[in-house]
């Protein structure tokens, strides 16, 4: 990274690449500083609503003490945030399920991270790529103390701890969820395959839909009696002229078959023209 360079003591520290450096400290007392570079978030290529291009700020090299309400926190100062995410890596947005349990999730590499921070007015990037390199960012305060080290341990391992009640009550949410969704599942595709079932003479009834309306796609079951059609097809194919004398029999047992049906033809018209309904022009 190239050194940064300052106009005067109060004004921005801005790095090739269009980045700003803002100082970050622990505490108010800390010696230790740490360095935060933010950009203004714009890809072409990504267009996500989550991350609008003029109210998003990219933040590089967030602490791993530095979870999503301390960055919030941290960045209130410019301007209201919507909301905040972090990521291992930059990428593009994560589709997360907003049904999934708190209990079930993953666990969080503790590492550095990016930090997608969307504020809901654009003057809150502006505000935050003008702050100035000498006025460092408090991470801990005493009104909101963020805790590291063991006692950071000792409270994750105090947290850890679930109710059985909540646990439970969790578990009966997600199976009834579950069980909701496979019925559901199971009617449509009954309704589906009573739409598609064949009469006795093996068509199908197809009904046309209103205007507006998108063609139905073939449904699961027709889909498997038409792969057992081909599966079927394919084995009363097999090996079929494999050999040289069962290819010289097929072709011979195909030319009889044109001379049998050229005399069945021959006969027919002899018939037609002695009624006298031959009429081949």
């Amino acid at each position: 990274m190239a050194a940064p360079t300052k106009k005067n003591a109060s004004s921005a520290c801005v790095i090739p690449g269009g980045f700003t450096v803002l100082s970050l400290k622990y505490r108010t007392n800390s010696t230790a500083q740490h360095q935060l570079c933010v950009k203004e978030h714009r890809v072409r290529a990504q267009t996500s609503e989550h991350r609008p291009p003029d109210r998003t700020l990219f933040v590089l090299n967030v602490p791993p003490y530095c979870s999503q309400s301390v960055v919030k926190d941290l960045f209130s100062q410019f301007g209201p945030v919507q909301h905040v995410e972090l990521s291992e890596k930059p990428g593009a947005a994560e589709d997360k399920h907003p049904d999934l349990s708190p209990y079930f999730t993953p666990e969080q590499k503790q590492c550095f991270k990016v930090a997608y921070v969307v504020f809901k007015h654009s003057s809150g990037v502006a505000a935050a790529k003008a702050h100035p390199y000498d006025s460092p960012l408090i991470v801990s305060t005493k009104e909101k103390q963020v805790h590291t080290g063991l006692k950071k341990w000792i409270r994750e391992y105090t947290q850890s701890f679930i109710k059985p009640e909540l646990l439970q009550k969790a578990v009966d949410d997600f199976v009834s969820q579950y069980d909701k969704r496979k019925e559901e599942e199971a009617e449509l595709q009954k309704k589906e395959a009573e739409e598609q079932q064949e009469d006795e003479e093996g068509w199908v009834k197809v009904t046309k839909g209103g205007k507006g309306i998108k063609s139905r796609p073939h449904s699961e079951a027709a889909n498997q009696r038409a792969l057992q059609k081909e599966h079927n097809k394919k084995k009363r194919k097999e090996l079929l002229n494999f050999y040289t004398w069962q290819h010289r029999n097929s072709k011979r047992e195909h030319i009889a078959e044109l001379r049998r049906k050229f005399e069945e033809d021959k006969q027919r018209i002899a018939l037609l023209r002695a009624q006298r309904k031959f009429r081949p022009y």
